[in-house]
């Protein structure tokens, strides 16, 4: 099997209720964007929340690379959670993460201790919302959502998973190693992209059509 068909292998493994998540939030996001063109905030804040969780959820299920204990490395997808915080704001970005966990949940649980389920579903992916204190900088907001994931993540690992450390490793090395690797890797990714000049005004242009 190439390495490309790889990247795109966990498509098979979607489960019908999260396909119909998927399918009623965009038809919810669209609705609403496109029916009674309604312009108030309140409203614009769902059509774009609805649309950027059901983006970052379609990129993470593109594998780049798959850690053999769980995580893997995408192409960018917390960016569009990054970029609803940034225009939006913490608190709109904690919620849509909070969202975003339990579907992530809901498709691929991994439980080993309900601490460990806050910790790397609900917690990790609100975390990324902290983007949203900073709304001057898009590179800026993408390395504290990244960090804020980082942390979550790094908690978990070390409390609930120090035991795959190899012998001799301390626990917490290892997971702020292996957390490092992926979620480091993947937040590098999305800087990458912010940093793309026409992508920062592509972005600024939504912003400004966002909130106004």
């Amino acid at each position: 099997m190439s390495y490309l068909t790889q990247m795109f292998e966990e498509f098979k493994e979607l489960k019908g209720t999260t396909i119909l998540i998927l399918v009623a939030l965009l038809g919810v996001s669209l609705l609403l964007a496109y029916s009674a063109r309604n312009k108030k905030t309140n409203t614009k804040i769902l059509v774009y929340g609805g649309l950027c969780i059901a983006m970052s959820f379609v990129l993470s299920y593109i594998r780049i690379y798959h850690w053999p204990q769980g995580g893997s490395i995408t192409p960018g997808s917390m960016l569009p959670m990054f970029i609803f915080a940034y225009i939006f704001g913490a608190r709109a970005g904690i919620v849509a993460g909070i969202a975003y966990g339990f579907l992530q949940f809901i498709q691929d649980p991994y439980v080993v201790h309900w601490a460990q389920v806050l910790l790397d579903y609900p917690i990790a992916f609100a975390a990324m919302g902290l983007a949203g204190l900073n709304r001057k900088h898009l590179p800026v907001s993408v390395v504290i959502g990244g960090f804020g994931r980082f942390f979550a993540h790094f908690i978990s690992g070390f409390v609930f998973f120090g035991m795959y450390a190899p012998e001799g490793m301390n626990p917490i090395w290892y997971s702020f190693t292996v957390n490092f690797l992926l979620i480091g890797v993947e937040t590098a990714i999305c800087l990458v992209i912010a940093l793309i000049p026409q992508f920062k005004a592509a972005i600024e242009k939504l912003r400004r059509n966002a909130i106004a």
